[in-house]
C-alpha cells in the first residue's frame, strides 16, 4: 500500500494504492489519526487505485470517521470502484460516509 498526501485549499487529499487489508490497515489508520488529531481537518480519502479493502481496513474507515466528527473534522470517500463500492453496499457502509464519484466533485463544493 502507498499513501500520498496533498493539500487543496481547505481540503487534505489521501490517496491511497493497492490493498488496505490486516497487514496494511495500522499504517493507514495512524496516519489518518495524526491527521484528524489536528483538529477541525478536513479529509477526503481518494480510493480510486484501491484493488481491495478487507473488514480491517473498514475498521479503520469508520475510527477514523468517528475520530474527526469528534474534533469537528470531515471525513468524505471518493472515488471508489465498482468492486469496491460493491464491498461498501454489502457491509451497510454507504450511507455511513459522505461518498463522492471523484476528488473534482469534492474541491468544487464550496468549504
Amino acid at each position: 500500500m502507498e499513501i500520498a498526501e496533498q493539500r487543496a485549499g481547505h481540503l487534505t487529499i489521501i490517496e491511497v494504492k493497492g490493498r488496505i487489508d490486516s497487514n496494511t490497515a495500522k499504517v493507514f489508520g495512524e496516519r489518518l489519526t495524526t491527521l484528524i488529531a489536528a483538529g477541525g481537518q478536513r479529509l477526503v480519502v481518494d480510493l480510486k487505485n484501491i484493488i481491495y479493502i478487507s473488514s480491517a481496513g473498514f475498521r479503520v474507515l469508520l475510527v477514523a470517521g468517528r475520530h474527526a466528527e469528534e474534533t469537528n473534522g470531515t471525513l468524505a470517500l471518493c472515488g471508489l470502484s465498482t468492486e469496491i463500492q460493491r464491498l461498501f453496499d454489502l457491509g451497510a457502509f454507504t450511507d455511513l460516509f459522505e461518498i463522492h464519484p471523484s476528488r473534482e466533485e469534492i474541491l468544487a463544493k464550496p468549504a
